[in-house]
């Protein structure tokens, strides 16, 4: 006959811990949404690249 050795305490702290593992909690901070970071990144790269705004033409 087989007996379980381990001790009820020890076995409820194990799965706990267990469960902790498999499943943990998302830490404090900032989560951003990639597809908003891309959209953000392509507005200011079209910036960037646009021709800068014409001047007045001054006649000396």
């Amino acid at each position: 006959m087989v007996t379980d050795r381990t001790a009820p305490g020890e076995t409820t702290a194990l799965a706990t811990e267990v469960e902790g593992l498999l499943s943990p909690e998302e830490p404090d901070g900032v989560f951003r949404d990639t597809r908003k970071c891309v959209d953000g990144l392509l507005a200011l790269g079209l910036i960037l690249i646009s021709p800068p705004t014409p001047r007045p033409k001054t006649h000396s």
